[in-house]
């Protein structure tokens, strides 16, 4: 594990006062191997807090270009960014935040044939992506590669997070949702606000922090559903299904 300097030290120093991070804590949070995959309304707020935090380097996986619609709610986007890649411009961001964060850009799709080799020298696996086919298919080699895994999801005025670790014999995405639904339109086809996949990315922002720092998640095999139209929250547990591919 690599040690941290003392301008990196002075820069987390009101970070590391909490009891909960602490200097060990912040050294475990510079030295996590995250990646991100889909750098939309989920997975832009979740970069910009964990790069204000203290990793030292991401992985990033998207092979969209930048759109006009993208940007009410992908906050590292901005008018100059339009028509550009998703992956150049998230990256000319996090540098203007730090500097010293080293970014690996996957500027492709997530498909059968490379999420075993982009995901593999990663521990922890973001998905922000927003459709359930991709979902499943980050879930299954997740599962496989035993990772720790993440995952976002928007519908209209309600959020969702999940947060599987695959290092476990415990239950994955299949196991609530054994295969894609017949009908499964983007979020932004259904409408969307800003503020709720803002809200997602933040909160999976704060979770993977006290997972990193050995602090316990409350959210492990569970689904946590946001419903910011009446601003309940309510989470559930998801239990090992006799059924799933995966085996129980």
């Amino acid at each position: 594990m690599k040690k941290i300097s003392e301008s990196y030290i002075n820069k987390y120093l009101p970070q590391m006062n909490l009891k909960e991070i602490s200097i060990e804590g912040q050294t475990k949070i510079f030295n996590a191997k995250i990646i991100v995959i889909g750098l939309g309304g989920v997975g832009t707020p979740f970069l910009t807090y964990m790069c204000r935090a203290g990793i030292s380097s991401i992985g990033i996986v998207d092979h969209d270009n930048v759109t006009l619609s993208n940007l009410h709610r992908q906050i590292m986007f901005f008018p100059k960014d339009l028509n550009k890649k998703k992956t150049t411009s998230v990256k000319s961001q996090i540098k203007q935040i730090d500097k010293d964060v080293k970014v690996k850009i996957f500027n492709t799709k997530i498909s059968k044939k490379n999420i075993k080799s982009i995901i593999k020298n990663y521990d922890y696996v973001i998905d922000g992506t927003d459709n359930f086919k991709t979902k499943l298919l980050i879930n299954d080699e997740c599962k496989k590669q035993k990772k720790q895994l993440f995952i976002g999801a928007v519908n209209q005025l309600e959020g969702h997070i999940f947060y599987f670790d695959f290092k476990k014999n415990y239950s994955c995405l299949r196991c609530f949702m054994p295969s894609e639904p017949k009908l499964s339109p983007r979020c932004q086809d259904e409408g969307i606000l800003g503020t709720v996949t803002g809200v997602v990315g933040t909160l999976i922002a704060n979770e993977i922090l006290k997972v990193i720092t050995n602090n316990k998640s409350q959210l492990l095999n569970n689904i946590l559903i946001i419903n910011f139209e009446k601003l309940t929250f309510r989470q559930a547990k998801i239990n090992r299904r006799l059924t799933c591919k995966h085996g129980n």
